[in-house]
């Protein structure tokens, strides 16, 4: 089944990131499990379209070897697609309760539950270490914050946006797809990264 034929809902999304490397998907802690938010979220939630999706699975060539975390991960739609089409394992953390229940509700209904976790929390205190893959629909402003902690990942980890860049470090990649961008980077060597 592709993503176009998935029973999503179509309500509002906050965060996006993708990536999980082999073994048992680790759960957060208690802190990050709770029944609710512990602040207000960052960002509206608006999904990611179908199209863009594929686009973003197939610039950061996720396969069965993957773990993708999707910051922000609203419906589910990124790690429960790269699990029913590439076996990828995934993690998903979003700020809102009502998005994790449907994420969970998602991957049921996808029976890829032994494949991907969705967890309530804030991924500015997710521990991204585990992540090959990492998606994001964010505010320029919260990639921006976010991107020192992505350019302490194993080099080669693979970071895509749907829509915002990171500020003045230089995507590899971007892809139009339709009037939307999707925008690729890996992980340097070093943390450093070339500048625009």
């Amino acid at each position: 089944m592709t993503t176009s034929t998935m029973n999503f809902s179509h309500t509002r999304r906050t965060l996006v990131i993708a990536g999980l490397a082999a073994g048992s998907l680790p759960l957060q802690t208690a802190a990050q499990t709770t029944a609710a938010p512990a602040r207000t979220p960052d960002v509206v939630y608006v999904p990611t379209p179908t199209e863009v999706v594929d686009a973003m699975l197939k610039v950061a060539r996720v396969s069965g070897k993957d773990v993708l975390y999707d910051l922000g991960s609203g419906d589910g739609r990124i790690p429960i697609t790269a699990a029913k089409r590439f076996g990828t394992r995934g993690l998903g953390i979003d700020i809102d309760p009502r998005r994790i229940e449907e994420a969970n509700a998602n991957a049921r209904n996808e029976g890829v539950t032994d494949k991907v976790k969705f967890v309530l929390g804030d991924l500015f205190e997710l521990d991204l270490r585990p992540a090959t893959v990492i998606t994001l629909y964010l505010l320029p402003t919260l990639n921006v914050k976010l991107r020192p902690k992505l350019l302490t990942l194993k080099p080669g980890t693979r970071i895509v946006s749907h829509d915002f860049d990171m500020g003045d470090w230089k995507p590899e990649r971007t892809l139009e797809v339709g009037n939307r961008n999707v925008h690729f980077w890996t992980i340097p060597a070093g943390g450093d990264y070339p500048k625009k």
